[in-house]
């Protein structure tokens, strides 16, 4: 399966793996599936960690390269992405999470999610 973890889930593989629910732990573990982060979710962690918020305490360089080093894909924000999102029905109005949802949608990617918000959305996703 190929997997887009949400930001979120970013977040707790980098600072507290404890915190992705056993399911996430499940198919992160699983070599049989190729995981995939996007472009759109260092974005949102770089700004909300400049702003020193205390949920993003990540440093998305450091972020970025253990991803990659760890085998995971990057996902570029291109023109169709950022288009596509004015199709999508106004649930949800985070911008970062708007992107996630279209990229999976358009990539076929399985977005992994904790949040109901976004499970709402007819795309390819696991609300976990």
């Amino acid at each position: 399966m190929n997997c887009l973890l949400d930001t979120q889930m970013l977040i707790w593989v980098a600072n507290d793996p404890g915190q992705l629910p056993q399911r996430a732990r499940a198919l992160i573990a699983d070599t049989g599936n190729n995981l995939f982060f996007s472009a759109a979710s260092l974005w949102e962690i770089a700004i909300k960690f400049s702003l020193n918020r205390a949920d993003f305490r990540v440093d998305p360089h450091i972020l970025r390269q253990g991803l990659l080093d760890n085998g995971y894909h990057e996902i570029s924000i291109s023109g169709v992405h950022a288009v596509a999102v004015k199709d999508l029905p106004p649930i949800h109005k985070d911008p970062f999470d708007r992107i996630l949802i279209v990229q999976a949608k358009l990539e076929g990617i399985t977005l992994l999610t904790s949040d109901a918000t976004i499970a709402r959305y007819e795309s390819p996703m696991l609300l976990l």
